[in-house]
């Protein structure tokens, strides 16, 4: 992953109160209905906030994230202990055999390098039995919705408990080809603390996704609108095929 800013422990602490609108998830655990899913392996977990939803259903769930600082936190949640918390990848996983693999959010546009994507295809496959799907968002990167980062629509401000006011803007500080690099900058009025954090998101057209999950031996079911972002953003919804 790219985004750097879940590794930083003061950070990872106030990333659910500056993003608490996650009605985005609300289609993923309508989908891990759907396929009726009973073993799901998160990936780019980050704090863990749609892992414990799938917990809380009765779900086996298994969230993995290289951020130390995020797992961290999302091991102090309540219900935490119920989830198998991994540091790390989809490129090095233990042995699994899941019924569905989710890559939420920003997830599978932040796994930047294509050596890291093609190994994150590969662990996720090999996680799933026979018949279990893997599903994801991305962006449509023809709606370049890059140019809406502004720091005057970015900019969010939220009241941590134990941490005080915290303000945070975003700012797009690079466009090279499919790469788009933004920086945070999170202000904690508390002692005047000022962070920064750089992320880096790959935008991935629908075809170069479908020839990607078919070069890895998946099979494309469906390509389904974010319903969050109807237009704008694409679920990828694929199987690992029965034989």
């Amino acid at each position: 992953m790219s985004d750097e800013c879940y590794g930083h422990p003061r950070l990872a602490a106030v990333y659910d109160p500056l993003d608490p609108d996650r009605g985005d998830l609300g289609a993923y655990l309508g989908m891990a209905e759907e396929f009726g899913a009973r073993r799901v392996l998160d990936i780019g977990c980050g704090t863990g906030v749609f892992a414990l939803l799938l917990a809380d259903r009765g779900i086996e769930v298994v969230g993995v994230d290289p951020a130390g600082a995020s797992l961290d936190v999302a091991r102090g949640k309540p219900g935490g202990a119920r989830v198998r918390w991994i540091e790390g990848d989809a490129t090095a996983l233990p042995p699994l055999r899941v019924d569905l693999v989710t890559m939420t959010a920003n997830v599978a546009q932040a796994v930047v390098g294509p050596g890291v994507w093609h190994g994150t295809l590969r662990g996720a496959r090999t996680a799933l039995r026979p018949g279990g799907r893997l599903v994801f968002e991305t962006r449509d990167p023809a709606r370049r919705a890059w140019e809406g980062w502004t720091r005057e629509e970015s900019y969010t401000r939220a009241d941590v408990p134990g941490v005080g006011t915290v303000e945070s803007r975003h700012r797009v500080t690079a466009v090279d080809g499919p790469l788009v690099t933004f920086r945070t900058v999170y202000v904690f009025a508390a002692d005047g603390a000022v962070l920064t954090s750089d992320s880096t998101l790959r935008f991935r057209g629908r075809e170069e996704v479908e020839a990607d999950l078919a070069g890895h031996g998946f099979a494309v079911d469906e390509v389904r609108d974010a319903p969050d972002r109807p237009g704008r953003e694409l679920v990828f919804v694929a199987r690992r095929p029965d034989v």
